[in-house]
């Protein structure tokens, strides 16, 4: 740390001053606050934890041991029970606790049953991959701030164990509660940076088996072969091709997010402004939890971190705000293996044959015996067979396929996240991901107060050029790569291997230089597709295909935001306000371009009647007026949204879309193309049909008010819930699975969740609303469970307290001295 200059160290004095004040508060004005935190032994690591509204904790700390002490503790008074449920899965026990087929809430990988997650992550945990990655000095590996916060966080979560009581019902007297270690908050980080690689293959990863020997019943492993011989994807290139397409596709993610920034030349005070609006799931260890960090003359952060993390993922400073959204890039590649035909666990490179490496596994199971497996890894990584169901990748006698994931190489990911805490600009924050380079699967919009905007997809991504692609595609290779960006390449020749770039802090993926990167438009948004139309008047090309597409169809949710917020640009004079306007505007995209249409369509059926997927005939003609009475958004009060929401989803899933639209997609006109809904389409009054049945058996009108409809209960208390699904294309993205029988949508699985919205106006405090839409608690007997999904059901804000006066005057304001027990 830098604690040199005079200002800074009088600044300090007073911030210390001020706290000594609140401190000696606490028994009369803030006793109450946290009646089983006061009582703390002297000795260790300490903190102090300051709560404004909505149990924000602000968070002041003497260093970074300290800083993660604060806010481990704080973490655990939150989400104890999603914490220890996550420390469960990297631990590679969730079999021991939950039963083997269970299925985990896919917040740390998308393994669909506890033995295969625990499979993987004991084998990580066993293998000492963690341990290694800790043990590698930065830049490659993370800095000695970011290991003393991970050491900090371990044991603040710890003391806040041994000091209270669970009261959350989620896990309450559960053994699986238990203290951590710095290498269990490390190995959770390491979950987070492989989600988009190995984490997504770990069902392929430990299924993967050696062929059986004609006539044999078991594998060299001795376990039985599951299923039968699989169909080698080369066979079918096309449904290759598309398989991998929608498994890499971002907009079937359970992550999303749309974030603009916009340049001090579109804005009343020529400062910037940064809307951040991610889509994560509402539920499980993949949530948000909003906190300021304070050491002072050192740091000075607020925003939320990922649960489990003890930096500010997502946040703003004085100076700069930034969010994230997830990239298009393709993190991972696969390596085709040419196998010894006399031993199908070595493979060939130049001829010569190398083994692969064993990993064998033994997991503990509830009720039963352990299960051993063995997993098979090579210099590419482990061999894999399959990515999803779709692309089977067959172990044979003479071929496997490796998976190679650079993430699983980088440790990084908090690092980059605490210097763009300490950045200054944008350019400061530019700085900050080329020094450290841990993005493993996002894209950074961020603006300033000087005015400065940025878009960048500065990630951690495999180097696949094309002309590397081109020369060492396998035939898989060359149907995966237009359609996905993943590569295939020849796992056999050495002169295949991936490069790597100079400036690059680990060998084999693309140095930050060759990241796709806008600075200072006017405006610059991302909405998970690809770099491209960062800005519409600039657009960017020229990256090689791993990093996504250019010129091609971009999804409605990408066309309503470049719509939306190339018009705000141009109208001038924005503020703070403008940005939260934007945020519950709740337009429909697919309604301005096809509810006139539709409607049309309905008032031309004969009689009014369509046929239904059953066969049926059903009258349908009091949709028609409804659907050319729409007010094409999706706010609560809304009449004739709930009908159009159900039609669409069912239309455009039935009908492809080159069969919807008239006028088709054009490279040149990408934000208004396709467009023009084809009215005798055969699938519009099916879905008509279906969608007025469906709506009539579960006795909901046809106008019913979407709130009354789309909806969270808290407390015994139903909340109305805005917004719309991806196929709506709307920037406040809800999604919830239909339930008839409980009312429509009655709980929000993923959509909007930390939203911010920042400006500044010349002062020494950020003007900043922000909204974490869940709420900051799991736990339904905490105050914090349901206050903010009130506020966010009412399309209210927080108004953020980051300066040391605000936070000092909250009248909600209680202070909790936490210390480590010794």
């Amino acid at each position: 740390m830098h604690l040199s200059t005079r200002p800074i160290l009088r600044r300090a004095a007073l911030v210390g001053a001020a706290l000594l004040a609140a401190t000696a508060a606490v028994p009369q004005a803030s006793a109450s606050a946290a009646p089983d935190d006061r009582t703390v032994a002297r000795g260790g690591l300490s903190a102090v934890i300051r709560y404004t509204e909505n149990g924000i904790p602000h968070i002041l700390a003497r260093d970074y041991a300290q800083l993660g002490f604060g806010t481990g503790w704080a973490q655990a008074a939150d989400q104890v029970c999603v914490l220890a449920d996550g420390f469960v899965t990297v631990a590679g026990e969730r079999s021991r606790w939950f039963g083997a087929d269970a299925a985990p809430d896919f917040s740390l990988s998308s393994a669909t049953r506890n033995l295969s997650s625990d499979l993987y992550f004991k084998g990580v945990r066993e293998s000492g991959t963690v341990e290694r990655l800790l043990a590698t000095p930065a830049p490659a590996g993370p800095t000695e701030d970011l290991k003393e916060l991970t050491r900090g966080w371990a044991a603040g979560y710890n003391a806040w164990l041994a000091r209270n009581e669970v009261t959350d019902p989620a896990c309450k007297g559960a053994g699986w509660v238990r203290p951590v270690t710095t290498a269990d908050v490390a190995a959770r980080a390491f979950a987070v940076s492989v989600l988009g690689g190995q984490g997504r293959g770990i069902d392929g990863i430990t299924a993967a088996q050696p062929p059986v020997a004609a006539g044999s019943a078991a594998g060299p492993t001795g376990l039985p072969r599951a299923g039968g011989p699989a169909q080698d994807p080369a066979t079918d290139p096309v449904a290759a091709a598309e398989a991998a397409r929608e498994f890499f596709d971002t907009g079937r993610y359970d992550m999303g997010s749309n974030a603009v920034a916009f340049a001090g030349s579109t804005t009343a005070n020529g400062r910037g402004l940064l809307l951040g609006n991610p889509h994560y799931p509402w539920h499980g260890g993949r949530r948000f939890w909003q906190f300021q960090q304070t050491i002072p003359g050192e740091l000075n952060v607020s925003g939320a971190s990922l649960l489990g993390t003890a930096v500010v993922s997502i946040g703003f400073n004085e100076k700069v705000a930034w969010s994230h959204t997830v990239a298009t890039g393709t993190p991972v590649s696969l390596h085709q293996l040419a196998l010894d035909p006399a031993d199908p666990t070595a493979y060939l490179v130049d001829g010569t044959p190398e083994r692969m490496t064993r990993r064998t596994v033994t997991v503990p199971v509830a009720g039963g015996a352990p299960v051993t497996r063995t997993q098979w890894w090579t210099r590419y990584g482990p061999v894999v067979s399959a990515l999803g169901p779709g692309l089977p990748l067959p172990w044979t006698a003479q071929t496997a396929y490796a998976l190679n994931d650079p993430n699983a190489a980088n440790l990084r990911g908090s690092d980059t996240a605490l210097a763009m805490g300490k950045a200054r600009s944008v350019a400061g924050i530019q700085d900050a991901l080329k020094r450290t380079q841990g993005l493993p699967w996002v894209n950074t919009v961020a603006a300033d107060s000087a005015g400065g905007t940025l878009f960048t997809q500065t990630q951690v991504l495999p180097r696949i050029t094309d002309e590397l692609a081109a020369r060492c595609s396998t035939p898989l290779g060359r149907a995966t790569y237009p359609a996905s960006g993943l590569a295939v390449l020849d796992g056999s020749r050495g002169d295949c291997a991936i490069g790597s770039d100079p400036d690059a802090v680990q060998p084999g993926v693309f140095g930050p230089g060759k990241a796709p990167t806008l600075r200072d438009a006017p405006y610059a948004e991302n909405s998970n597709d690809s770099a491209w139309l960062a800005n519409a008047d600039r657009p960017l090309t020229g990256y090689e295909r791993v990093w996504g597409t250019v010129a091609t169809a971009r999804s409605l949710r990408t066309r309503g935001a470049v719509e939306d917020v190339s018009a705000l640009a141009s109208k001038g004079r924005l503020t703070v306000a403008d940005l939260q306007k934007q945020q519950f505007a709740n337009r429909v995209p697919a309604g301005d371009l096809a509810a006139a249409d539709a409607a049309k369509a309905c008032a031309a059926l004969p009689g009014g009647t369509a046929t239904a997927g059953d066969g049926s005939a059903v009258d349908v003609s009091a949709a028609c007026g409804v659907l050319a009475g729409w007010d094409r958004t999706t706010d609560s009060a809304s009449r004739g949204a709930l009908l159009f929401d159900r039609f669409w989803r069912r239309l455009t899933a039935s009908t492809p879309a080159k069969d919807l639209w008239l006028v088709p997609f054009s490279a040149a006109d990408p934000v208004r193309t396709p467009r023009t809904l084809d009215q005798a389409a055969p699938g519009i009054g099916r879905a008509l049909a279906d969608t007025v049945a469906e709506l009539r058996a579960a006795g909901i009108a046809l106008d019913a008010p979407l709130g009354e409809h789309q909806f969270v209960v808290r407390g015994g208390r139903k909340l109305p819930v805005g917004g719309g699904t991806e196929a709506l294309g709307v920037w406040n993205k809800t999604e919830a699975p239909w339930n008839a029988a409980a009312g429509g949508y009655p709980e929000v699985t993923q959509g909007s969740s930390h939203i911010q919205a920042v400006g500044w106006d010349g002062g020494r405090c950020p003007v900043a609303r922000t909204l974490l839409t869940y709420s900051q608690s799991s736990n339904p007997g905490s105050p914090y469970y349901a206050d903010q999904t009130r506020l966010y059901s009412e399309e209210r804000w927080v108004s953020a307290r980051f300066c040391e006066r605000d936070i000092l005057t909250s009248p909600k304001l209680k202070v909790v001295l936490a210390r480590e027990r010794r």
